[in-house]
């Protein structure tokens, strides 16, 4: 199944799922980035990445990456394959399909909102404690 931001596209009365309801899915566009900027990396190389966009300066668990990637894959917004390492063990690498693509892009503009009303709240917040 398709998962898509509805940005409105729920019909009128329905529940609007599009925001994550735990900050621990920032975890998901912070993935689909790292794919999109280097497409084959192997988990561990993922991991470094990812701790580069670690959100609220917090650290992410290897296992809730794990979890997102093969969330993604099953709802075919990654795809992944094993190749063999010239010494050790087979890696899997992941890869961006043109659906994550889109997840990627509809990401971007809710945490474009978010930035919005975010600055948004910490403005109003200042404003009340200067008065």
């Amino acid at each position: 199944m398709r998962r898509r931001f509805c940005r409105g596209r729920h019909g009128e009365g329905e529940p609007c799922h599009c925001r994550p309801q735990r900050l621990s899915r920032l975890i998901e566009p912070v993935v689909l980035l790292v794919l999109k900027r280097h497409p084959g990396v192997h988990g561990y190389e993922l991991m470094h990445h990812i701790h580069n966009y670690a959100m609220a300066g917090g650290s992410v668990e290897p296992g809730a990456v794990y979890r997102v990637l093969r969330q993604l894959e099953h709802d075919g917004m990654v795809r992944s394959q094993w190749v063999l390492a010239e010494a050790g063990a087979a890696r899997r690498i992941y890869f961006l399909t043109e659906e994550g693509e889109v997840l990627l892009d509809d990401w971007v503009d809710v945490l474009r909102q978010w930035h919005h009303e975010m600055g948004q709240f910490v403005q109003d917040y200042d404003t009340m404690k200067e008065g």
